[in-house]
């Protein structure tokens, strides 16, 4: 990781681990279902915080979800889900960690009918990645006519925590867009 490269966000002093997510996976296409499913548990978790507050408890999720093991998740009882509130390693919304299990009983149905989650998300904007280079972190829409389609459906399959915000940040994390600024190094 190059200290004096531009970037679109985590260049400053003490966050290498934020600059590393940039550099390394925000916009880079995601087909592996388990990954997209990690993906998808962390960016509901992040409902109304940082993204920064969830990339720091990100390995303590990775244990506390099996590793993001959607078929484990689905099988967690209430008895373990309650456990994970004590968990000061992840945000203790009882909302938030009961919708891992609900997410991943819909994810698990999706991959079902579609092959894969991937195939599913990767056809709401046609198998390619949207590409959008834009001046400034002000210029990125909170959400978009593609993240409210995808989300209307994941709601209607019955996941919560899946609003459009949400979304368009999960299609972000995982290159279905790329909105890596037009200076950012990454978009060179």
């Amino acid at each position: 990781m190059e200290e004096n490269r531009k970037r679109c966000f985590g260049s400053a002093p003490g966050k290498e681990f934020y600059a590393e997510y940039h550099d390394k996976e925000w916009g880079v296409p995601v087909y592996d279902d388990r990954r997209l499913f990690e993906m998808l548990i962390l960016e509901g978790a992040q409902a109304g915080l940082s993204w920064e507050t969830i990339l720091k408890r990100r390995e303590e999720y990775r244990k506390a979800f099996y590793h993001f093991d959607p078929v484990k998740v689905a099988k967690m009882t209430d008895d373990e889900l309650n456990t994970l509130l004590n968990n000061q390693g992840i945000i203790r919304n009882r909302l938030k960690v009961y919708a891992a299990r609900q997410n991943a009983v819909v994810f698990l149905q999706i991959q079902k009918e579609f092959g894969s989650f991937s195939d599913y998300v990767w056809s709401f904007v046609n198998a390619t990645p949207i590409v959008l280079r834009r001046k400034t972190l002000k210029d990125i829409p909170a959400s978009t006519p593609t993240s409210d389609s995808l989300s209307k459906d994941l709601k209607k399959r019955g996941m919560t925590f899946v609003g459009s915000t949400i979304i368009y940040a999960f299609m972000q994390a995982v290159g279905l867009v790329d909105d890596h600024l037009a200076d950012c190094w990454c978009a060179i």
